[in-house]
């Protein structure tokens, strides 16, 4: 099965604040992936060409870095996903950035139905966590998309 999964937020925020928290993504100090709802992501050469790790059951390398502009992941696991994801930021505004995170793969087999039935939607209140993340630091907000009823499921039987 083709999927393609697009996500993009406009942070009021200009791309010079918005680029030293992409800089921490999977480091100790990270500013960005939602660590306080869910497992962290590890990398095991930080932000570099060719770091591998991942974060829960889903694991991926670095296959291409454009510094302060885009990271792109290509899947290693589970089996049954084959492409990448990538996260990037559009510096085209002064006092605006958006931020882009596009899956663009190929399921198969068990990988299609654990993408059917769950990943997807986990992947996507991820996704958006992360998101309020960067614009609550930016913005002074305090955004915190609802998760809907099938990831509050998910979460609680996969606890």
């Amino acid at each position: 099965m083709k999927v393609i999964n697009i996500h993009q937020r406009v942070i009021s925020s200009p791309p010079e604040r918005v680029v030293p928290l992409l800089r921490t993504l999977a480091s100790d100090e990270d500013l960005v992936w939602p660590v306080e709802q869910w497992p962290r992501m590890r990398l095991n050469e930080g932000l570099k060409l060719g770091s591998r790790g991942g974060h829960g059951p889903i694991r991926y390398h670095i296959e291409e870095l454009i510094p302060d502009q885009s990271i792109q992941f290509r899947f290693e696991q589970p089996k049954g996903f084959d492409g990448y994801h990538r996260l990037s930021i559009d510096k085209d505004h002064q006092q605006q950035t958006r931020l882009h995170h596009v899956i663009d793969m190929k399921t198969n087999g068990l990988g299609t139905i654990a993408w059917l039935l769950g990943i997807r939607w986990l992947h996507d209140a991820l996704i958006e966590d992360a998101f309020d993340k960067i614009e609550n630091q930016l913005c002074g907000t305090q955004k915190r998309t609802e998760w809907n009823w099938w990831v509050r499921t998910l979460r609680r039987v996969l606890k």
